[in-house]
């Protein structure tokens, strides 16, 4: 298994250090945190990634989060897309589409929180049974295709490191690898999308002897290896660039990430205001990260392209982008990091603006043969 503390370059986002293999010819695409706000937008990315025939391109599609239902499910349906010559998958809209919009349609966060704490199980077991009726049913990491390859991210409370959810493997860099893992699909969503407080933590029941060890790992013993307990994949890494980054020299970032708001007047009673000061340090990793991948695009180190919820789509200078006003993408980056119930309307506009930016920043930084679309997923709603 790869270090993950290996270092490619002095400006990496991804702290790595010891590996000497320089990246490799492929395309990577990190779909960020964001609860079903990044589950909607990553919905829109992946439809303009389709419509351009980029989807048979990808060689790994790396997730946290609101990133991971959709992601997820894109796996788990892939074989059934039908894709046509040009690498266009005809029944996307039926496959993943309508599925995600089913989901967004029903709150699950508050309802797993009731049930986790007066009912049976935890509420990590509640959001993963959500989400294995609606989406996965039954469905493990072995349906997910060998390319492009999977890899769905949890944070590990007790070793501090990234968990990895992968068809061919799951591993913590600390802990060790277990090969072929048969862990339902809902169980590693949950994992990565449970956002702490609330949903945190999921625990994961192991036998002992399944994690083995790995040159590097230090932690490869019980209760690390029988007992793990995982936290939001956006915790360790918001944006997924971790297992893209050090592996291929195209990655494309879609970013979900909400920018914290400036709070005139803070709580100063301890609890909140520690959350405060929690949420500060988050926006300063998720904002050093974010300025770093773009610096290595600038200096050539990597190619590809970024976009986020909050970008502001004139600044790629593209004249044929699509009509995206500023203060009604702005609206759409403010909703709340929720597994809540979204109005058809709103759902709508988010997944035309991942469509919308996507298709600027593939067209100005990444192909500029890519035909500019004829409007959006969905014409009356606009952003």
């Amino acid at each position: 298994m790869p270090d993950p503390n290996h270092v490619d370059d002095a400006s990496s986002p991804v702290r790595d250090a010891g590996a000497k293999e320089a990246p490799q010819k492929g395309i990577g695409l990190c779909l960020s945190g964001g609860g079903y706000r990044a589950m909607l937008f990553h919905v829109g990315v992946l439809w303009r990634l389709n419509e351009a025939g980029y989807l048979p391109k990808l060689d790994r599609i790396s997730s946290v989060s609101g990133g991971s239902i959709t992601s997820a499910l894109l796996g788990y349906r892939w074989g059934e897309l039908g894709f046509d010559a040009a690498g266009v998958a005809q029944r996307f809209v039926d496959h993943v589409v309508t599925p995600i919009r089913g989901l967004a349609g029903k709150t699950i966060d508050t309802k797993s929180v009731i049930g986790g704490i007066f009912w049976r199980g935890t509420i990590a077991e509640w959001v993963a049974d959500a989400y294995d009726k609606r989406l996965f049913h039954g469905s493990t990491l072995q349906h997910l295709p060998d390319k492009p390859r999977f890899v769905i991210n949890a944070t590990n409370v007790q070793s501090g490191a990234l968990w990895r959810f992968s068809k061919p493997y799951m591993a913590d860099y600390r802990v060790g690898q277990a090969d072929s893992p048969a862990i339902k699909l809902c169980d590693a969503v949950a994992a990565s999308s449970a956002f702490p407080p609330v949903l945190s933590p999921a625990e994961l029941k192991l036998s002992p002897g399944q994690m083995k060890a790995v040159p590097g790992t230090d932690l490869n013993q019980p209760p690390y290896t029988t007992d793990v307990m995982l936290t939001d994949g956006g915790v360790y890494d918001n944006m997924g660039l971790e297992t893209v980054w050090k592996k291929y020299q195209t990655v494309l970032v879609s970013d979900d990430g909400a920018k914290m708001p400036a709070a005139a007047s803070p709580y100063r009673a301890w609890a909140r205001h520690v959350v405060r000061i929690l949420d500060v340090i988050d926006n300063q990793v998720r904002s050093l990260r974010k300025r770093q991948v773009i610096d290595a695009y600038k200096d050539k180190l990597r190619l590809g392209a970024y976009w986020g919820v909050g970008t502001n789509i004139v600044d790629y200078g593209l004249p044929s982008a699509m009509p995206c006003p500023f203060p009604r993408t702005r609206e759409l980056a403010n909703i709340p990091t929720r597994l809540a119930e979204m109005e058809a309307v709103l759902q709508e506009r988010l997944i035309n603006w991942g469509y919308a930016v996507c298709d600027a920043g593939m067209r100005r930084h990444v192909d500029a043969t890519i035909q500019a679309p004829k409007g959006f997923p969905y014409p009356g709603r606009g952003v």
